[in-house]
């Protein structure tokens, strides 16, 4: 998938995430909800981190140098993984700590009705944000669960904005039961509680983003269903069998094939070079992010299967 679904759904939470922070800061300013504070706080963190995903794909689109022949598609894994770094500090440790503070030292809220209606105009504009998520990750979803498709995404920015967009409408959500409960009962400390809940539910969605994020970062290979397709269309024509097999995303649309195949015996240079070209195309066809595709015809040995580092 190309880099526009998912800058169509950062720009939707960019823009979302601007107008709402404002709107809390307002509101916060206006009530001394505590609640109020960390959603701002949460939506200025994430429309940082969205200017953080539009750079990332900016960057990535650098030509291969010198130093980095392979390019820089990395820097949107770079970039996703900064942006659960601070989703975890600033959203949850900044919620956590208000919460703490304000259930240890309560206030009275002064309008809270405003703050009511803040969160409930914030709602409307997040799930705005989360629906367009959720229409550009499904293009590339397929038939995996969604937690499937956070988990397997080549793609960072949609898990990312996915993920963002579920924390800020629970966020809200739990910020509207905090600053109702304290306009209910006339006990502020309601809204200290809901602070703290925001902050762990922030904290459990950046550790999963970091989790991921790391992973992509390090170097994952095809998924499942790729390194089958590869496979399939390696191991015919003139190919007798793959001795081995290495696939690492170099970046979210770049995959790196290497592989030993074992050819027919006897073959002449010709041949082995014409194999080895239909060889690319067929999995090139398959699987179109297999860009970079390096094959080495060898004969088959039993010591090659067994241990692949002695080729």
């Amino acid at each position: 998938m190309s880099a526009g679904g998912s800058t169509k759904a950062i720009l939707a939470a960019l823009g979302a995430n601007a107008g709402i922070a404002v709107a809390k800061f307002v509101g916060f300013l206006v009530t001394g909800s505590s609640s109020m504070l960390a959603e701002s706080v949460h939506s200025v963190a994430d429309t940082s981190n969205q200017g953080l995903l539009l750079l990332g794909q900016k960057t990535s689109r650098r030509a291969a140098d010198k130093e980095h022949p392979f390019g820089y598609g990395r820097d949107r894994y770079f970039y996703s993984f900064i942006v659960a770094l601070m989703l975890f500090t600033l959203g949850s440790a900044f919620a956590l700590y208000e919460g703490i503070h304000k259930v240890s030292h309560p206030e009275e809220l002064t309008s809270p009705i405003v703050a009511v209606v803040i969160l409930v105009v914030a709602i409307g504009l997040e799930g705005y944000s989360f629906a367009t998520a959720m229409a550009e990750s499904r293009k590339i979803k397929g038939d995996v669960s969604w937690w499937g498709f956070i988990r397997q995404s080549r793609t960072p920015e949609l898990p990312v904005v996915l993920l963002e967009d579920t924390g800020a409408l629970l966020g809200l959500v739990l910020a509207l039961g905090g600053v109702g409960l304290s306009l209910a009962t006339g006990d502020p400390v309601w809204d200290g509680i809901g602070t703290i809940a925001i902050g762990v539910l922030l904290g459990i969605i950046a550790v999963i983003l970091i989790v991921e994020m790391k992973s992509l970062l390090i170097g994952e290979g095809a998924t499942t269903r790729e390194l089958a397709a590869i496979e399939d269309e390696l191991a015919t024509g003139k190919v007798e069998r793959i001795i081995h097999l290495r696939t690492q995303y170099i970046g979210p649309e770049e995959l790196l094939v290497a592989a030993k195949i074992a050819l027919r015996p006897g073959l002449p240079l010709e041949d082995v070079a014409q194999a080895i070209d239909d060889a690319e195309a067929r999995v090139r066809a398959a699987v179109p992010s297999a860009r970079l595709i390096y094959l080495e015809p060898d004969l088959y040995r039993t010591t090659q299967q067994t241990d692949p580092s002695r080729t």
